[in-house]
């Protein structure tokens, strides 16, 4: 066989490149939202559960996220924070930074297992407006990734109004959302999450180390949102 035979047959064994957008049906898992009665929490249950998933609300007190979850609908359950873990695939953390760290050690054993979407934002607040802050670690997810060794962790839904989210009048969200990981088959699986809910979509932005700018960049949005009146999200072009 020559060299050029041998070329030709390895070209037909290689399996032809995946579809970037040929993802997941997700329709079948549970997704638990950990702070679920906070704006942004909340806004993703309803925007989920609308779409037909099943959301259970997560909060530290079980009656707050059940009242919570009877204001939303679309057979949103409540539940406490580690219920909430231990009956979900999907777990979305939707805490104020404040509290992340220690929710999620909190929250460790009940987590494990899990693919865990972090989705907070670590910000400051002063005169000048909002600003970035940089956890020892690196980033808000890769602190989760830290605090949970046993967890799949990954990085989404940073950018997202929670005015729009929450907002019935609207029916589709005109945005795109990040997401990161390390192994890409949890990734598609965000992806796929982030597509049910219409207008929205999920792209792949990389492994967790670059979760900081992604993060961060949700105090550019507020800037812009004060200066223009709006709820500006986020297109990624040309994909």
């Amino acid at each position: 066989m020559t060299s050029t035979d041998s070329a030709a047959t390895d070209n037909a064994q290689k399996a032809p490149a995946k579809d970037p957008w040929d993802l997941p049906d997700v329709s079948g898992l549970v997704v638990g939202v950990l702070g679920g009665t906070g704006p942004q929490g909340k806004g993703l249950a309803y925007r989920l559960a609308r779409a037909g998933q099943k959301v259970i609300i997560g909060s530290r007190a079980a009656e707050r996220a059940q009242a919570a979850a009877g204001e939303l609908g679309y057979g949103i359950e409540g539940a406490d924070n580690a219920e909430t873990a231990r009956r979900s695939d999907i777990v979305i953390v939707a805490v104020p930074w404040d509290g992340h760290g220690k929710t999620l050690e909190s929250l460790r054993e009940e987590l494990a297992g899990k693919l865990v979407v972090d989705c907070v934002n670590p910000l400051g607040f002063d005169k000048k407006g909002a600003y970035a802050l940089k956890p020892e670690e690196g980033s808000a997810a890769e602190q989760a990734a830290a605090l949970l060794p046993d967890s799949r962790v990954t990085a989404a839904f940073h950018h997202l109004s929670a005015v729009l989210l929450e907002d019935p009048e609207i029916d589709e969200i005109d945005t795109d959302v990040m997401v990161l990981g390390e192994v890409r088959a949890d990734v598609e699986i965000v992806q796929a999450l982030a597509g049910r809910i219409p207008g929205m979509r999920g792209i792949f932005a990389g492994r967790l180390r670059n979760a900081h700018q992604v993060e961060s960049l949700v105090a550019n949005l507020i800037s812009v949102n004060r200066r223009y009146k709006a709820h500006a999200g986020l297109r990624v072009t040309d994909v």
